[in-house]
Order: C-alpha cells, then sequence, then structure tokens
C-alpha cells in the first residue's frame, strides 16, 4: 500500500503536532511548514500528495500561498479557516483550494475530508475501466490522459474541478442540483454546499468559456442547478 505524503503549514506547532498524531495514526507521512514560504520550498524538496494549509500566517498567508501552488501544480489544498464566516474559505476556493476545515476542527471530520481528497487525487491517475474522449465542439476532455482542452487550448484544472467537468460532460445536457453535484463529487452528504459549488462552477467558466458571463458550454438552470450545453 503506497504511502501518501500531507504537507501540513500553520505557524501555531501545537496544531501542526495535533494533525500529524492524527494523520500518522492514518499510516499517513507528515511534512511540516510554519508559513506559506517554508511551505513552497518543501514542496519543491519531496513528493507531497495534499496539502493542509492555514489562512493567517507570517511571512507569506495561506490564500497567496495557494495562488502560488496553483501556477504550475494541482495538488489538492485543503484551507485551515479559523474564522467562521465565508470570507476565507471562498476566498481560498477563489484562488484554488478544494476544500476547507473550520477551526477548531473536528480531527475524525479532517481525516475523512483528507482521505477523500486523497482518494480522488490519486484516482486520476488510476482510473480504471473504458475511457473515452468527450468532444462537445470546442470543449474536449480526454478520460486517459485527464487532458482538457477548449477552443483548442490545453486547461489547467485542480482535482476536484475536473471531477466536477467530467460529471457533467458524461452527462451533457442532463441537469445536476447543487446538491448532486456536491455529493458526487466529494462523496459525502451535502450541506451547506451552495457557495462551494458555485465557487468552482465560477472558477471552471473562467478557464474554459471565451466569455463567462456568457457562457457557451457550462450552464445554470435557475432553480434547478447546472448543465453542460450539448
Amino acid at each position: 500500500m503506497e504511502q501518501y505524503n500531507v504537507l501540513v503549514v500553520d505557524d501555531e506547532k501545537e496544531i501542526r503536532d495535533a494533525i500529524e498524531i492524527y494523520l500518522k495514526n492514518e499510516g499517513i507521512k507528515v511534512i511540516k511548514a510554519a508559513d506559506g514560504i517554508e511551505a513552497i520550498e518543501k514542496l519543491n524538496e519531496q513528493p507531497v500528495h495534499l496539502i493542509l494549509l492555514d489562512v493567517m500566517m507570517p511571512r507569506q498567508d495561506g490564500i497567496t500561498t495557494t495562488f502560488r501552488i496553483r501556477e504550475d501544480k494541482n495538488i489538492p489544498i485543503i484551507i485551515l479557516s479559523a474564522k467562521a464566516e465565508d470570507t476565507d474559505k471562498i476566498l481560498g476556493l477563489q484562488v484554488g483550494a478544494d476544500d476547507y476545515v473550520t477551526k477548531p476542527f473536528n480531527p475524525l471530520e479532517l481525516i475523512a475530508r483528507v482521505k477523500s481528497q486523497l482518494r480522488r487525487y490519486v484516482s486520476l491517475g488510476t482510473y480504471e475501466g473504458k475511457t473515452k474522449v468527450i468532444d462537445l465542439k470546442g470543449l474536449t476532455l480526454d478520460q486517459s490522459s485527464k487532458e482538457v482542452t477548449a477552443h483548442g487550448e490545453p486547461v489547467r484544472l485542480t482535482p476536484i474541478e475536473y471531477k466536477m467537468l467530467e460529471l457533467l460532460m458524461t452527462n451533457a445536457g442532463r441537469v445536476f442540483s447543487i446538491h448532486d453535484i456536491y455529493e458526487r463529487v466529494w462523496k459525502e452528504p451535502s450541506y451547506n454546499a451552495e457557495n462551494t459549488v458555485a465557487v468552482h462552477i465560477r472558477k471552471i467558466r473562467e478557464k474554459i468559456e471565451i466569455d463567462p458571463k456568457n457562457p457557451r458550454f457550462l450552464k445554470v438552470v435557475w432553480g434547478i442547478g447546472y448543465k453542460i450545453e450539448k
């Protein structure tokens, strides 16, 4: 069984150490960093399969770090936010994070979210079964290589964005509710998922549409959900 490496980034040593204990009990190796700059250094030194990233840190905060990581890496990122408000969560998702956990967190919830993201990330490279290329006249998704092109140009998607787009494209024309999308992609019950799904939909549109405000492919069906136009 492959051992996964999780990079834990938080300026509070007690939190880093506590998370290390939780994850080590699950057979996961933990790499620790105290801020965003150290996190980037660690990321370039060794393989990392997932990042747990605090928002408020000295030198370089979590939002800036997420943005810089997303310039060339699609590793899953879970934001650790100390605020109950949606601001940090939404901003983190907007710059490329895949999920968030609010401090103080339940260890069981944290472990469940880490495992869920790791399963999705690894499955992108170990997808088994019949694969195909889905071509919707300007938008193409190759399930074998996990590559997406829009208007002839390659599109860089995060693991969550890819899974969402794959779901919609393999069911082109079918409308999925926000709760359907969340439960099929995140593989967990949908609870207050509206903002999370909406932010990822917006990010996908920005990457695949010529005019995201007047989308050609990814449509909203008001009061029902979203679909990919055939």
